[in-house]
This record gives structure tokens, C-alpha cells and sequence, in this order.
């Protein structure tokens, strides 16, 4: 191997070549431990585990490029006869690269924890919001620790390196080796560029094992570059006529009467009967998944007061959210319009006076207001709902004397209850209806709350965070109970999002089940409601109930009515968008790739007239409600 060495590169480039192992061994560690991190043991089996070894080689390879080609730069640019100051600088700035690859390292573990996934857009996120990502860490992890782990584990990697290359550093370089190798290594990163693909990592039907062959450094840059996508220009799309024809058939029923014209989504909306002039109380509760509750067989006994208001209202046992994160719940619930790709429109540019169930409301006479626990500058949520006529509350309307705990994401649950509790107060004693929709933050890691309210720890895993949001919103109903709305008040809860991230399929159906319950002991009889549903359908469902009557912008539709007969979901995952129907799910892929499998084990599903249809609804929905975006129809006409 030394005379290899020696052949290939002259002394002091020899350092180039121990660079690269160190860097490629380390990944492979990192591979080897996400697998092992993930808690399924199958994933460890040759057939997933070697070919992302194998791939993941590919994407080591060339994301070194980029620290090793300045490097060499550096070592060939070194005069002849100063090689011990040339060995001593280089060590000085191997120092935090070593530091740097350890740190990105351990950030890959705890991105992994939470998201089941390699860096992506999500992190690119969260260079904007430091502050909550670092504060979060530092609450859910012994800081001092991962430090000093990461101290060590530099140093050792750094020393290991300085051992072993003490004798490499005499001797000059002929200026035409200089050069020539000179115009090597600065060809190496744009032959990088154009050698690698994320589609790569695609090599199997496994959602997870494809994840272990990524490259942290290559995913994050991908996910930087690529966070806004052009679903015309990337994926699948039909003519235009026969989209419309699509959608117009799916949103379409006997109570809403739908053409086929150019915006079918622009409709009347006809809904029989009185309207029921109710307060209105939506609560989206952070992270809470549909297997949390005894409802859906979970035996922990964590929900007893969601499972109350389950057996006393109006139960949606099959309700699908459509993303992983808040913001793509709030898009939902807020404008009923399916996960098109990229970012959710709550952080796009342009996303004000927009047609929104607030605007709705609005024009019936009541306030729309939007509750938040933490600041609402994260993620772009003052802008958005202010932007579209709601009045925007935050923690900053706390006083110190009003928060009995708060975290780094907010405030605990039932502070934020109580101040939406004095706030809608103060509308009921003004004679004005309300609208009010409640973001809660308690269920979120690092899973802290106040001390002697549930008999869990605060800080000791998700079951106590979930059990310290259930027992928040009891006493919010409570509270609501005691005042002179409550009879004319119509609540809704429902999750934005599960607590999973991706699994072994890309769209994991069942990562993305969420509960809904309606309640209002007045006006809501008890019940259960079976239908496959998508979270876009909250919006005009919960209109529905009230019997208002509007035009419209939705995409969704009424569950209670025109979902009976068309029962389907949408979700996506950032790049893959999916149409879940007939136990099949359709997922769009960038590059114009459309694949429908098995929901339930994720096989492919074959080409035939049930696919086909599933993939012309699918493109339907997706590619008009992304030109729906782009053209700006999704703008309310009477507030442009």
C-alpha cells in the first residue's frame, strides 16, 4: 500500500489519501449506527444494509471532493523547503474540520430521532430558526456531554491522523507536478456536481434503507438548492382539460354543484337548511397521532379525556394528515388545498388574501383569530395569518405572571388555553362570533411541562408529553364549560401532524393517521364517522356542519356528504406526493416517476385500470392546485 502511495501521490500529498479513508470510514460508522439507531434489526440484513454502504461509498466520494480539493490546492501551493510550517498549518486547520465532521456527525442522530430521515429541507429550515433548534437541543440532550463526546472523539480522530503522516512532509514538488495536479484537483468538484444524483439513493423500496445510502453535507445542499419545486416542470402532469375533468368529478357531489370550467375548485357551495351561527373552536394539536388514543387501540391510558370527548362527540377514525410538520397542517386546515411540493405555502412569497376558512368566516360576520404558543415569527406564522385577515395572538400577549412553564417552543398548553379563554371572552362580551383557531407546542421534544399535573416526569419521553396535552385540553374544556359561549360553541381537535416521520415506505400511510373529534354537547350528537378522509376536508366539513353556504376555493371536500363517496387522502413528504385510495397509494416523483403500491406492505401495486384511475386522480389534484399557486387563483377575489 506504501509504495501504491508513493507511486500515485509525491509526500506531502499522501495526507490527501488518509483524509479520504478517515472521511469515508466515518460515514460508513454513521451508516452502520443509523441502521442500529432505528430499532428494527432488519435493517442490519445484507440485501439493505450493503448496497447503502455501497451507494453511500459513491456519495462520500464526492462530496470529499470539496474539502480535499482545497487542501491539495493549499499543499501544492506550499514552497519548497518550508514543509515543516506547511505540516503545522495544515494540522492547525484539520483541527475543526474534524470537529465539523464529528458535530454534523451526532446532528445526523438526533435529526434521525426525530425525523427518521437525513438531512433535508427541514434542516434547511432551521438555520433560519437557531435560536428554537439550538434551544431544543439543549433542553432534550445532556449539551455538556454531546460536547465533550464530540471534543474527544476530534481529537482522537485528529491525533490518529497527525501519527500517522509525520514522515510524509519531505521533499519538493517539480513545478510540473504542481501543475498537473493542480488542474486534477480543481476538476474534481464540478465532476462531482454532475456525477451525483439524489435519485441514486432510490435503489430499493425501502424508505429507510434509501435513506442510510444519503450523505449528510450532500443532502443538505440538495435540500438548499432544490426547496422550491415546479410540479409542471418536475413531475407527471396530463392536459390541462383532463385534469379538470378529475377534479371537478372528485370534489364534486350532489349538494355542491360543479362544471366543468376552468377552476373547478372555484364552485358555490350549497348547503341545506338554517345556518347555525356557532362559535367556532379549532385546536390543532401539536404532533398528536391517531394510536396515541384507547380509541384506536392504545392501552396506556395517556388520552382519557380525548377519548371522553371522542365518546361524547362526533369520532373521524380515518382522518390523514397531509405532511410531517406544523406548517403543512396549518396549509390544511387553513386553505384545504392538497401538499403540493416544496415548502408549504404558510412560508412561500405572495401567500397573503388568500381564500381561507378565516376568510369564510369572516364574511359570515365572526373574527378569525389565530393562537399560538411560542413566537409566532417561527415559521412564518404571523405573517401568514395576518396576511389573511386573522388577528394573530402569541405569546408576546402573556405577562411573566400568566406562564406557569414554558419551553423553548412556548408556552405549556394550558397557559395558551387560558389566554384563548380571556380572549374569547372578551369577544363573546362584545357580541362578536368568533373563529378561533389554537396551535398548541407542549407535544413537541424536549416534552416538558409543568410539575404535579400528570403522573409522568416532565422530561422523560413522548408518552408524558402526550398525556400533559390530553390533560391540558380536559381542563380547557372545563374551563370553556363554566362560560356563557360553551353552549353555542362548536370545538374541534384535531392533530396537524403524527409524531412519525418517514418509514420503510415513503408514504407510510399509517405515519400519517391522525384523530379528529367534534364536540359540542348541544349540537353535535356522538358518534363515528369511518370514511377515508384527507385533512384538506376539514375545512369545508366543519363548514358543513354549520350549513353555511359560500363560494369556494377548497380543494377538499364535505366528509359528512361528498366523502362518502369519494374516500381518499392526500400526503406528501416534501419531493414525493401521494393519493391514498382503494388501499393503494399513488406517489408522484420528481423527474416525472409515478409508482403506485400496497398500502399496507408497500409492494408494487400493478398497472392496472384501478392504478391507472388512481394516477389520473392523483395528477388532478396535484398539478391544479400547484398552477392554482402559481397563477394566483387561489387569491379571495372580493380582498385582491
Amino acid at each position: 500500500m506504501k509504495k501504491i502511495l508513493e507511486r500515485l501521490l509525491p509526500h506531502r500529498l499522501r495526507i490527501l489519501w488518509v483524509l479520504l479513508i478517515t472521511y469515508i470510514a466515518f460515514n460508513a460508522v454513521v451508516r452502520v449506527g443509523l441502521a442500529l439507531y432505528n430499532g428494527e434489526l432488519d435493517s442490519m440484513v445484507p440485501q439493505r444494509l450493503l448496497p447503502a454502504l455501497a451507494i453511500g461509498l459513491a456519495f462520500d466520494i464526492g462530496t470529499a471532493m470539496y474539502f480535499l480539493a482545497p487542501i491539495g490546492l493549499l499543499l501544492l501551493a506550499w514552497p519548497n523547503g518550508r514543509e515543516r510550517g506547511l505540516r503545522w498549518t495544515l494540522l492547525a486547520l484539520l483541527l475543526p474540520l474534524a470537529v465539523l465532521l464529528v458535530f454534523v456527525g451526532f446532528a445526523e442522530f438526533t435529526f434521525w430521532n426525530e425525523f427518521a430521515s437525513r438531512f433535508n429541507f427541514i434542516a434547511v429550515d432551521y438555520l433560519i430558526y437557531t435560536n428554537e433548534v439550538v434551544g431544543n437541543i439543549r433542553e432534550s440532550y445532556n449539551l455538556p456531554l454531546l460536547l465533550g463526546g464530540v471534543g474527544a472523539i476530534s481529537l482522537l480522530i485528529w491525533w490518529q491522523i497527525k501519527r500517522h503522516t509525520e514522515a510524509w512532509w519531505q521533499g519538493g514538488l517539480s513545478p510540473a507536478r504542481r501543475i498537473v495536479t493542480a488542474l486534477v484537483l480543481i476538476a474534481l468538484p464540478p465532476l462531482a456536481t454532475f456525477s451525483l444524483d439524489a435519485r441514486y439513493k432510490e435503489f430499493s423500496a425501502d424508505a429507510q434503507a434509501n435513506e442510510l445510502a444519503g450523505n449528510g453535507y450532500f443532502d443538505f445542499w440538495h435540500a438548499f438548492w432544490t426547496n422550491e419545486i415546479d410540479y409542471e416542470r418536475y413531475y407527471k402532469t396530463m392536459p390541462r382539460t383532463k385534469a379538470i375533468a378529475e377534479l371537478a368529478t372528485e370534489i364534486g357531489g350532489n349538494r355542491v354543484p360543479v362544471t366543468v370550467t376552468q377552476k373547478p375548485y372555484d364552485r358555490d357551495v350549497v348547503n341545506p337548511g338554517e345556518p347555525k351561527k356557532l362559535n367556532v373552536v379549532l385546536v390543532s394539536i401539536e404532533s398528536f397521532s391517531a394510536e396515541f388514543m384507547k380509541a384506536f387501540g392504545n392501552q396506556q391510558g395517556i388520552t382519557p379525556n380525548m377519548d371522553r370527548l371522542a365518546g361524547e362527540g362526533l369520532l373521524f377514525t380515518r382522518l390523514y394528515a397531509t405532511g410531517t410538520r406544523t406548517v403543512r397542517g396549518l396549509e390544511a386546515l387553513t386553505l384545504s388545498v392538497p401538499p403540493t411540493p416544496g415548502h408549504s405555502i404558510v412560508k412561500r412569497p405572495d401567500n397573503d388574501k388568500l381564500f381561507t376558512i378565516g376568510e369564510v368566516f369572516r364574511e359570515k360576520g365572526y373574527e378569525p383569530l389565530y393562537f399560538y404558543g411560542g413566537y409566532g415569527y417561527f415559521d412564518n406564522m404571523n405573517a401568514f395569518f395576518s396576511g389573511n385577515g386573522y388577528t394573530v395572538i402569541d405569546r408576546t400577549a402573556l405577562q411573566s405572571a400568566d406562564i406557569h412553564f414554558e419551553n423553548i417552543w412556548g408556552v405549556a398548553d394550558e397557559d395558551l388555553y387560558s389566554l384563548a379563554v380571556r380572549e374569547l371572552d372578551k369577544r363573546h362580551q362584545a357580541g362578536r362570533p368568533f373563529f378561533a383557531h389554537i396551535m398548541t407546542t407542549s407535544n413537541h421534544r424536549p416534552f416538558t411541562y409543568p410539575d404535579g399535573r400528570i403522573d409522568i416526569p416532565s422530561k422523560t419521553g413522548r408518552e408524558g408529553g402526550v398525556k400533559y396535552t390530553d390533560w391540558a385540553i380536559g381542563r380547557f374544556v372545563e374551563q370553556a364549560r363554566s362560560k356563557p359561549w360553551f353552549d353555542n360553541t362548536l370545538f374541534v381537535f384535531v392533530a396537524d401532524h403524527t409524531h412519525k416521520g418517514r418509514g420503510r415506505q415513503e408514504l407510510p400511510v399509517e405515519n400519517y393517521h391522525i384523530p379528529m373529534v367534534m364536540y359540542s354537547p348541544r349540537h353535535v350528537a356522538p358518534g363515528r364517522v369511518d370514511t377515508i378522509a384527507s385533512q384538506i376536508d376539514v375545512p369545508p366539513t366543519l363548514l358543513g356542519m354549520l350549513n353555511f353556504s359560500y363560494r369556494s376555493r377548497f380543494f377538499g371536500h364535505d366528509i359528512l356528504r361528498e366523502g362518502a363517496s369519494h374516500p381518499r387522502a392526500l400526503m406528501a413528504n416534501y419531493q414525493t406526493v401521494g393519493y391514498y385510495e382503494n388501499g393503494r397509494v399513488v406517489e408522484l416523483k420528481p423527474n416525472s416517476r409515478v409508482r403506485v403500491v400496497y398500502a399496507d406492505s408497500g409492494k408494487q401495486a400493478p398497472m392496472d385500470d384501478i392504478s391507472t384511475y388512481l394516477i389520473d386522480e392523483a395528477i388532478g389534484y396535484y398539478q391544479l392546485a400547484s398552477e392554482a399557486y402559481r397563477r394566483g387563483d387561489l387569491k379571495n377575489a372580493t380582498r385582491r
